[in-house]
C-alpha cells in the first residue's frame, strides 16, 4: 500500500574536513543550562545539548539513518561497516546487519517499510528485508566504482537511485536488482539524489550543479549551479523536496554553508539563502507537514528552521560534527548522528509541532471532541459564549458539536450566529455542514463555496475544504456525488495531499459498506469494504498518525474514529465476504488483516476475531468432510488446513486432515497431524490410530506397531460401548504374531530344511530363516497391517509369507570339489576358496539376489548327507520343493557363452537322472550358460514359455513339449514316464529309482545300499499297487531279482511296448457280426461279466497277484542249429493259441503231449480293464460328480426299452471278444513248486493270438496268478 512520503536524508562521506572550528562561544558551553533562550532579532532560539535519548551501540561514526513509516523503527549505517535496526520506543537494537566491507554511507527505506537498501565506501550495494533485517541478495552488488554517497527509493519502491563519487547516478530495479537503463553521467561528484514526492522527478546534487530529471523520459529538464555558483570549491551537498513538491531545498559546503529554496515551477531561487551554519551542511530534512526544516552540519549543530519564514527556531548541539538528520514520522522529534558514534533524539518545541489550519479551538474542547465527550465540549463552548457573546469562533465550534449530536437545528442556529457576527472560514464550514444535515443541499454548497474566500489561497487549506464539502454531501445522503468529488480531488491534487483523500474515501466506503451490509446486500458491501481497504489510505492502524492534523480535524468535525478505520474496514470486509459465501476470500482478507495488525490492534479485535474464525471453521469443516467423503483428498486437505490456520485446537479437524494426507501418501505431514491429536487429547485412542497409519505408510513399521499398542491400551481404558466395534476390527500383537507364525509353519512345511540367504550369503536353517523374517521390514509391515485389518488378514499373511520365503532352486550337474554342508556351516559363501563348486555357489547366490530372491537352494550343501532322516525327507520332498519354487535356475556348466540353439540338447546335464524331475517339476525355469548368462540370450521371465527352448528340450528328451511345460506328477502314463528315464544315468545306482519318486507322486523309504534292482523294484511295485496300471510290466530284457515281472534295468523301458494293430470300425463290425452269427452272444456276455468283476492287480512284498486269461502251454521244443550263447529260442505251442517262438536266457525243459512234464507253463494275457472299452474317467475328472459306474451288460438299468438294452449289452460283449482275439503281448509263466509262478523273460515281445475268435469258450480260463 501507499505510505505517506518518507522525508529523510542520508549522510555522504564527507569531503576532506575543514580546519577545526573555533571553540564554542560561552553561550553554547555544554556545561551551562540544558535550555537557553537566546536573544534574536525576530524571536528567541531554543538551544539544547542534551537529547531526549541517545542510541549508542555503533563502534564508529554514524553515516546514514532512516526511519520507518510504522514510526516504531529506525535503521542506521556506520563507519564500523554495519547497519543496525532499532526500536525507537525503547532504544534497543533489533538486528545487527552485517555484510558490507567498508563504511556504510547511505541507507534508504521503502515507504511500505519492507525494503532496506544500503551503500558503502567501496561502491557496493546490499538489499535487506525491512521486516527481519536479513539480506535479500546472495552477495553485494558492485553498483559503483567509487563510494556511494546517497540513495533514494521511488515512492512505489520499485526503483532505487544511487549517487556516487564516480560522477554517475544509477537506477536499479528492486525486484531483479538489474540496472534500469544506462547510468546518468552527472559531470561532477554526486552528493545527493532525491525523488520528488510523486516520483515524477529526480533531483541530483553534484559538485558542479543541481540536475532535475523527468523519471519517465530520463531527460534532464533543469540544471542550475546553486551553491556551486560561488566557486569551484563550493558544492551542492544535500537536497530535499517539500511535501507538496512546490519547493526544493538545497544545502552547501563550507564555502557556502547555507540552505537555498528553489521554486519547482521555474527553478528560480526563492528569497535569500538561509544562514546560520558555519560548516558544511551534510543533510537537510523536511517534516511531513512541510512546515519545519532540519539541517546537520560540520559545525556540530543541528538547526531547526521554520519553512514559512526561513528562521532558526532551535539549535541542537552535538559533541562533534553531525553527518545526518531526519524527522520522526509524527514530526515531534528529530534524529541526528555523526562523528560521536551515536544517534541523538531531540524534541521539536511543542509550539512548533504542526497543527490544523482549518479552524481554531482550544485544547480542552478539542480533546473532548476527540474523545467523544460532546457534552463537555458543548459546556466548555457555552461557557465561552456566555462570557463573550461575540465569539463567532466558539459559535461555529459549538455548531460542529451539535452536528456531531445530530441536533441539526441547534447546529444551524449556532452556525448562522457565527456568520452573522463575523463571516469566517470556520463559520462557513459549520453552516454548510448543518445545512447538509437538514438536507438543504443547495444552500449548504453555497455556504461551503463562500468558505474559500477565507483560505488565503492556501492550497492545503483549499484541499481540506474540498474534502469537507464532499463529506457534507455524504451526510446529506448524496453518496455517489460525494464519492465522485473525493476521487476527482485525489486525481487533481498534489501527490502529497492524496493521503487525506484516500483516508476520506476509505471512511466513506466503509459507511456505504455498513449500509449495504445492514440491507443484506453482502456482495455490494464486500465491494465497498474492499475499496476502502484498497484505497491505499494506510497499511495498518498506525498509519493514521502519519497525517495527525487532518486526523484531528476529521475527528473534531465529524466524530470519525480514524484510529479504528483500518480495523473496521478489514473486519467488515471479512464479514461481508463470509456472508456472501466467499469463504476463501474472507479468509484471505482475515489473514491479511492479522498480518498487518500490531499487537494492540489484535487485542482490540480479539472477540470479533474469535467469532469470525468460528464461523469460518464451521464452513471449512463441512467442506472438508464432504471432500473427504467424496475421496477428494487434496481438496479436503486444503479445507482442513484453512480451518487449522484459524483454529489450531480442533482435534477432529487435525484427525481428518491426517486421514486425507495419509490417503495422499503425505506420510510425514499426516504424522505431524496425528501427533497434534495426541497432544490435544492424550487419553484418546484416535491420535495413536492415526499415528499408526502414518508411520505404517512411511514404512516405519516398528514405530507403527508401538503406536498401535498404545492405541489398544487407550481402547482398553475407554467405555466398552464406544470401542466394541473397534475391538472387533483389530487384533492384539500376540494374536497377529500367532497368525503369522501359523502361516510361516504352513509355508515351511513343504520347503527345504536349509536355505542360502543370498544377501548374507550364509546357510540358514528353519529357525534362522524365521528370525530373518521377523527382523525384516516385510514382517513389521505385515504385523502392523494384520493388527489393524483383522477381516482380511489370512490372505494377506499368506501372500506376504509366500513372497518372503519364495525360493530359487538350482538344477545342475555335480562336479569336482562341490562344497558340502560341513564345508559351509557357519561360513559365508565368499569365505570359501574360489575353486570348483564354490565358484558356482557364489555365482548362484549373486544371480539369485540380482533377480530379487532372498533364498536359494542347492543340493550340494543344503542337505546333511550324513543324516539319514534328513536325507530321507529331502529326497522324498525334492520334487515338491522344485514344484513350489519361485524359480528354478538350470546351470549348464558345459554350455559356453553365446552358444547357439542345440547346445542345451548336447549338455551332460541332459543325461543325468535327477535332472528329469528338476525340469519337469518347476513352473518357472531359466537356463544359464557357463558364465551365468541366459541361454540364447533369452531374457523372458520363464524359459518354459520359449517355444524354441522347449522344442530343443523335447527333441533331446523325447518328452512332449506340453508335458515339459505343464507336467502333473502321478501314475498316469507310467510306461511313458519310465521311458523318459530309461536312458538317464546317476552316480549312485539307487538314485535312478529315487529320482522318479516325485514324478510318480510316490514317497518311499530311501535305502542307499539296497542296490538298483531293489530300488527300482520297490518303485515299480508301488506304481502297480497304487494305480493298477500294468503297462509297467511291458518290457523286454533281463528280469529283476525283486520280482520276475519287473525288469532288472530301467533301460528295459527304452523300447516302446508292443501295440496291437487297431481294427477299423468296419472290420470290428464284421467280426461282431460273425460272432453273432456263430451264436457266441451268450458266452460273450458271460466272459464280459467275469472280466469286469475281476479285481485289479495287487503287488506287495514282492508278490504280484495278476488277473489274466490263461492258456496252457502244451509243448516246448528247442530249435535246432542255434548259435546263441546266452539266449535260446523255443518253439512253443499252447491250447487255443497259434504257435510262436520265444527267445530267453532261461533254460526251459522241453516237453510235448507225448513227453509231458510235471512243471506247468502258461501263456497269459494280463487282464487290463481298458479292454472293456469303457471311458476313462480320469480324462474328465470335472464330471466325476455326475458319473454313475457302468454296470455289467447283464445288469444294465439305464433307460430305454428292454430290446434296446439287450442290443447294447450284446454289442459291448461281442466287441470285447473281438479285441481279445487280436494279437497281444503275452507273458510266459512257469509254475513253481508251491503253486506260484515265475515269469520267463524274453529278449523281445512275446506276441500271441487265439486261433479261432469265434470259440469264445476257449478264452474262459480267467485266473489271478501269484507271480514271484
Amino acid at each position: 500500500m501507499h505510505v505517506a512520503p518518507q522525508l529523510q536524508l542520508r549522510a555522504r562521506h564527507p569531503p576532506p574536513p575543514p580546519p577545526p572550528p573555533p571553540p564554542p562561544p560561552h553561550h553554547l558551553d555544554p556545561a551551562r543550562h540544558h535550555y537557553t533562550r537566546m536573544a534574536d532579532a525576530a524571536q528567541p532560539i531554543i538551544q539544547t545539548t542534551t537529547p531526549v535519548r541517545a542510541f549508542k551501540p555503533h563502534g564508529d561514526a554514524i553515516c546514514a539513518v532512516a526511519v520507518f513509516p510504522d514510526r516504531r523503527r529506525m535503521v542506521t549505517g556506520s563507519k564500523d561497516t554495519t547497519l543496525r535496526l532499532w526500536d525507537l520506543k525503547d532504544g534497543t537494537v533489533l538486528k545487527k546487519m552485517e555484510g558490507h566491507r567498508s563504511w556504510v554511507q547511505a541507507v534508504a527505506v521503502s515507504r511500505d517499510g519492507k525494503l532496506i537498501a544500503s551503500g558503502d565506501l567501496n561502491g557496493e550495494l546490499i538489499a535487506w528485508d525491512g521486516e527481519t533485517g536479513k539480506c535479500r541478495i546472495l552477495r553485494p552488488i558492485q553498483a559503483h566504482i567509487k563510494w556511494i554517497s546517497w540513495m533514494d527509493l521511488s515512492p512505489d519502491g520499485g526503483i532505487l537511485a544511487t549517487g556516487s563519487w564516480d560522477k554517475t547516478t544509477k537506477l536499479w530495479n528492486t525486484q531483479t536488482w538489474q540496472l534500469q537503463g544506462n547510468p546518468i553521467k552527472c559531470g561532477g561528484v554526486v552528493f545527493c539524489v532525491q525523488y520528488s514526492p510523486s516520483g515524477g522527478l529526480l533531483a541530483i546534487a553534484t559538485s558542479r550543479d543541481i540536475q532535475i530529471f523527468n523519471t519517465r523520459t530520463r531527460k534532464c529538464i533543469a540544471k542550475f549551479k546553486a551553491h556551486a555558483v560561488i566557486n569551484s570549491e563550493s558544492w551542492n551537498s544535500s537536497l530535499v523536496w517539500t511535501p507538496d513538491s512546490t519547493r526544493l531545498l538545497s544545502a552547501g559546503t563550507r564555502e557556502d554553508p547555507t540552505i537555498r529554496e528553489w521554486d519547482t515551477s521555474t527553478w528560480k531561487q526563492v528569497g535569500d539563502p538561509w544562514t546560520g551554519h558555519t560548516g558544511i551542511i551534510y543533510a537537510v530534512a523536511v517534516n511531513s507537514n512541510g512546515t519545519l526544516v532540519a539541517s546537520a552540519s560540520h559545525d556540530n549543530h543541528v538547526r531547526l528552521w521554520r519553512l514559512s519564514d526561513r528562521r532558526t527556531i532551535a539549535i541542537f548541539e552535538h559533541a562533534d560534527y553531525v553527518l545526518r538528520v531526519v524527522f520522526s514520522m509524527d514530526g515531534k522529534h528529530i534524529l541526528s548522528g555523526g562523528k560521536n558514534s551515536q544517534v541523538s533524539k531531540w524534541a521539536v518545541p511543542e509550539d512548533d509541532v504542526p497543527d490544523s489550519k482549518l479552524f481554531t479551538i482550544n485544547t480542552a474542547t478539542r480533546n473532548a471532541c476527540i474523545t467523544g465527550d460532546l457534552s463537555t465540549a458543548e459546556a466548555l463552548l457555552t461557557r465561552v459564549i456566555n462570557t463573550d457573546a461575540q465569539n463567532y469562533i466558539s459559535y461555529a465550534n459549538r455548531s460542529f458539536v451539535m452536528a456531531r449530536k445530530s441536533d441539526w437545528d441547534c447546529a444551524l442556529e449556532d452556525a448562522l450566529m457565527s456568520v452573522k457576527i463575523q463571516p469566517s472560514l470556520t463559520g462557513c464550514i459549520s453552516k454548510g455542514i448543518a445545512l447538509c444535515g437538514k438536507k438543504q443541499i443547495s444552500a449548504a454548497m453555497k455556504a461551503l463555496d463562500l468558505a474559500f474566500m477565507f483560505t488565503n489561497d492556501d492550497s492545503k487549506t483549499n484541499h481540506r475544504l474540498l474534502l469537507i464539502k464532499a463529506i457534507a454531501l455524504f451526510i446529506a445522503d448524496q453518496h455517489e456525488d460525494a464519492m465522485l468529488r473525493v476521487q476527482e480531488l485525489a486525481a487533481a491534487c498534489p501527490s502529497a495531499d492524496t493521503v487525506a483523500c484516500r483516508v476520506v474515501e476509505a471512511y466513506l466506503r466503509v459507511q456505504l459498506g455498513i449500509i449495504a451490509l445492514n440491507e443484506a446486500h453482502h456482495n455490494e458491501a464486500a465491494d465497498h469494504f474492499a475499496a476502502a481497504v484498497n484505497a491505499n489510505a494506510f497499511s495498518s492502524k498506525s498509519d493514521i498518525h502519519s497525517i495527525p492534523s487532518i486526523y484531528e480535524d476529521f475527528v473534531v468535525l465529524f466524530g470519525w474514529d480514524l484510529e479504528s478505520l483500518w480495523q473496521t474496514a478489514n473486519q467488515n470486509l471479512c464479514q461481508a465476504l463470509l456472508c456472501a459465501g466467499r469463504l476463501e476470500e474472507a479468509h484471505e482478507s482475515y489473514r491479511y488483516m492479522m498480518d498487518m495488525s500490531d499487537e494492540i490492534t489484535k487485542a482490540s479485535c480479539l472477540e470479533w476475531s474469535t467469532a469470525f474464525k468460528q464461523e469460518c471453521c464451521v464452513l471449512y469443516a463441512a467442506r472438508g468432510d464432504a471432500a473427504l467423503a467424496a475421496s477428494n483428498f487434496e481438496s479436503a486437505i486444503e479445507q482442513y488446513s484453512a480451518e487449522i490456520e484459524l483454529n489450531s485446537t480442533n482435534i477432529t479437524i487435525f484427525a481428518n486432515r491426517s486421514k486425507a494426507r495419509s490417503e495422499k501418501m503425505l506420510w510425514e505431514d499426516a504424522l505431524l497431524d496425528a501427533q497434534t491429536v495426541i497432544e490435544l487429547n492424550p487419553l484418546s485412542y484416535l491420535g495413536y490410530q492415526l499415528k499408526h497409519a502414518a508411520l505404517h505408510g512411511a514404512k516405519r513399521y516398528g514405530e507403527a506397531i508401538e503406536a498401535f499398542q498404545a492405541m489398544l491400551s487407550k481402547l482398553d481404558d475407554a467405555p466398552k460401548t464406544q470401542t466394541l466395534e473397534l475391538h472387533q476390527q483389530y487384533v492384539s500383537q500376540p494374536a497377529a504374531e500367532r497368525a503369522i507364525r501359523k502361516a510361516i509353519h504352513i509355508q515351511l512345511d513343504d520347503a527345504p530344511l536349509r536355505l542360502l540367504d543370498t544377501f548374507t550369503r550364509r546357510l540358514c536353517d528353519r529357525e534362522a530363516q524365521i528370525n530373518a523374517f521377523k527382523t525384516s521390514i516385510e514382517y513389521k509391515e505385515l504385523l502392523s497391517l494384520t493388527m489393524t485389518h483383522a477381516h482380511d488378514r489370512r490372505e494377506r499373511i499368506q501372500n506376504v509369507v509366500v513372497t518372503y520365503f519364495r525360493c530359487v532352486m538350482l538344477s545342475h550337474r555335480w562336479e569336482e570339489m562341490e562344497p558340502l554342508l560341513q564345508d559351509i556351516q557357519d561360513k559365508a559363501v565368499d569365505e570359501l576358496d574360489p575353486v570348483g563348486g564354490a565358484v558356482k555357489l557364489r555365482s548362484f547366490c549373486t544371480t539369485a539376489r540380482n533377480a530379487g530372491y532372498r533364498w536359494g537352494w542347492i543340493d550340494t550343501c543344503c542337505i546333511d548327507q550324513a543324516n539319514n532322516v534328513e536325507l530321507q525327507k529331502s529326497l522324498n520332498s525334492m520334487f515338491i520343493w522344485y514344484r513350489r519354487s519361485a524359480l528354478t535356475m538350470v546351470y549348464l556348466s558345459d554350455v559356453p557363452p553365446s552358444s547357439k540353439s542345440g547346445a542345451l540338447a548336447k549338455s551332460a546335464w541332459n543325461t543325468r537322472g535327477w535332472t528329469v524331475p528338476e525340469f519337469l517339476a518347476p513352473k518357472t525355469i531359466l537356463f544359464y550358460q557357463k558364465d551365468w548368462t541366459l541361454y540364447l540370450d533369452d531374457h523372458s521371465p520363464n524359459h518354459k514359455e520359449s517355444v524354441m527352448i522347449m522344442k530343443e528340450l523335447e527333441d533331446a528328451t523325447g518328452i512332449d513339449a506340453q508335458a515339459l511345460v505343464a507336467f502333473h506328477p502321478g501314475m498316469r502314463d507310467a510306461r511313458q514316464k519310465l521311458k523318459w528315464a530309461s536312458t538317464r544315468v546317476t552316480t549312485v545306482q539307487e538314485d535312478i529309482a529315487y529320482s522318479l519318486f516325485g514324478v510318480f507322486g510316490i514317497q518311499l523309504p530311501v535305502l542307499y545300499g539296497e542296490k538298483k534292482q531293489n530300488a527300482l523294484g520297490r518303485l515299480l511295485q508301488e506304481i502297480v499297487a497304487q494305480s493298477g496300471d500294468i503297462t509297467a510290466l511291458n518290457w523286454v530284457g533281463r528280469p529283476s531279482e525283486f520280482n520276475s515281472c519287473l525288469p532288472a534295468e530301467i533301460a528295459s523301458y527304452e523300447a516302446p511296448p508292443y501295440t496291437c494293430p487297431s481294427l477299423s470300425e468296419e472290420e470290428l463290425h464284421a467280426s461282431v457280426s460273425s460272432l453273432r452269427d456263430a451264436g457266441a452272444v451268450q458266452l460273450a456276455l458271460e466272459l464280459y461279466t467275469i472280466l469286469e468283476s475281476r479285481a485289479a492287480p495287487r503287488f506287495a512284498q514282492r508278490r504280484l497277484r495278476l488277473p489274466c486269461i490263461a492258456f496252457t502251454v502244451t509243448e516246448v521244443r528247442r530249435r535246432r542249429h542255434q548259435d546263441q550263447e546266452t539266449y535260446v529260442t523255443y518253439e512253443v505251442k499252447a491250447d487255443e493259441l497259434r504257435d510262436l517262438l520265444i527267445t530267453t536266457e532261461d533254460k526251459l525243459n522241453q516237453f510235448s503231449q507225448t513227453k509231458p512234464t510235471r512243471q506247468t507253463f502258461l501263456l497269459v494275457l494280463p487282464w487290463d480293464h481298458c479292454l472293456l472299452g469303457l471311458p476313462d474317467f480320469q480324462d474328465d475328472m470335472q464330471n466325476v460328480d455326475d458319473w454313475t459306474p457302468p454296470g455289467s451288460p447283464l445288469h444294465d438299468t439305464h433307460g430305454g426299452s428292454p430290446a434296446e438294452v439287450d442290443l447294447e449289452q450284446n454289442e459291448r460283449a461281442l466287441r470285447l471278444v473281438v479285441r481279445l482275439g487280436q494279437p497281444f503281448s503275452a507273458f510266459l509263466l512257469a509254475q513253481l513248486h508251491r503253486g506260484e509262478y515265475k515269469r520267463i523273460a524274453s529278449d523281445r515281445d512275446i506276441i500271441a493270438q487265439v486261433k479261432d475268435t469265434t470259440s469264445v469258450h476257449d478264452m474262459m480260463d480267467v485266473r489271478t496268478l501269484e507271480i514271484l
